[in-house]
């Protein structure tokens, strides 16, 4: 990282340390940039697209139909920003049977990211976003994977940086604020995040991401500790009455300039176009979400059409609704979720077989998955 990159309008300061390199430390949030007419007509856009999807919330006939299958769609994409590659269905087929070996290491990775996420909602209703969550979130991003030994849980004490693993401190693309500094940066973001702000909450939390990645208090794990930061937010601040809207889609079609704009705000104070280019991506990500859901509850609908004969079991139509939170399962699962016997869960299964519903994927006679390939397909697809 080079001093001379840095302009004076950058919001924060270099230090210069013994090993040779400088670091960059960022000014207490808020900053002063003028919110111009076109960002706040983008502001308005975003607000309005996020209001659409809020709607979408509160209609859901059951208030966790599509979360889960929402929150493992964010958990590859957000992963894939950082190079671990799994698709959905290697995820929902780990997840059910974590005891088999996945096809890819990665997969375990990607499903601590969905157990990291979960923790955090569940929080929520007893914790504030403060920095005591954030670490109990990395403590379960990083559990048994690669970088575990990273002090899971912990903030950092060594310096760390932004670039290809190896390079020298000096040619490093980025590296935040050395340990001495970090606490006092990461004291002044938990304030901001808990006092009363003048800005509207969609450009504090353009703010608030930046600082986070500017402060980068992990050794490893910071950029998708980030992006369950923007979700958690918007879950605490009740903007979305259910957690619908993620944004790492968005930052992984756009992953270059997402990163130079991090960038541009630390050396040159380019707040303007981080704010717009983030408020873009909520509005992009919330019509996404908007038209997904659509899909996805024109689908249950539609199975749930199907099925719903004078003769048809109630506990299909039960089953119906966890594939759309969940699209995956076993008999056992099944059993344990109907209360009902292992045979009598199988012919509830094998009927949606039957129906096209669902597919065995193993291909063996014990320890079968079933996955709802149409179901899984619209999470994954980019564009529904």
């Amino acid at each position: 990282m080079r001093a001379n990159d840095f302009a004076e309008a950058a919001p924060g300061r270099l230090v210069f340390c013994q090993e040779g390199h400088c670091a960059f430390v960022p000014e207490p949030l808020p900053p002063n940039p003028v919110l111009d007419r076109p960002l706040i007509l983008q502001l308005t856009e975003a607000y309005g697209a996020l209001g659409e999807l809020a709607g979408v919330g509160q209609r859901l006939p059951n208030p966790h139909l599509l979360i889960g299958a929402f929150l493992r769609r964010e958990a590859v994409l957000s992963s894939r920003i950082e190079g671990t590659l799994a698709t959905a269905q290697e995820l929902l087929l780990f997840e059910v049977m974590p005891t088999e070996l996945p096809r890819t290491p990665d997969v375990r990775e990607v499903a601590n990211y969905v157990r990291a996420m979960e923790h955090g909602l569940k929080r929520l209703k007893e914790l504030p976003v403060s920095l005591r969550l954030l670490r109990e979130l990395h403590e379960v991003l990083m559990h048994g994977v690669r970088g575990q030994e990273k002090r899971p849980g912990e903030f950092r004490t060594i310096q760390n940086y932004v670039g290809k693993p190896g390079t020298p401190l000096q040619e490093a693309r980025f590296v935040p604020p050395p340990p001495t500094e970090m606490q006092q940066s990461l004291n002044e973001l938990e304030k901001y995040l808990h006092r009363e702000s003048e800005w509207p909450f969609l450009v504090e939390l353009a703010l608030i991401h930046y600082q986070f990645e500017a402060i980068h208090p992990f050794i490893d794990g910071n950029g998708r500790i980030g992006r369950l930061l923007i979700s958690l937010l918007l879950c605490e601040r009740k903007l979305l009455p259910q957690p619908l809207l993620y944004l790492s889609a968005y930052f992984e079609r756009h992953k270059n300039e997402y990163y130079d704009h991090l960038l541009r705000v630390s050396q040159k104070g380019a707040w303007l176009d981080w704010i717009r280019f983030f408020l873009r991506g909520i509005a992009e990500q919330s019509r996404d979400a908007v038209i997904r859901s659509a899909s996805l509850l024109a689908l249950w609908e539609q199975y749930r059409s199907k099925l719903q004969t004078p003769r048809a079991s109630a506990l299909v139509l039960r089953l119906i609704d966890y594939l759309f939170s969940y699209p995956a399962l076993t008999i056992p699962q099944a059993s344990q979720m109907l209360n009902l016997t292992f045979r009598s869960a199988q012919a509830n299964v094998q009927r949606l077989v039957e129906a096209g519903i669902l597919v065995e994927r193993t291909g063996g006679r014990r320890n079968r998955i079933f996955v709802a390939p149409e179901i899984v397909s619209l999470i994954e697809t980019e564009t529904p």
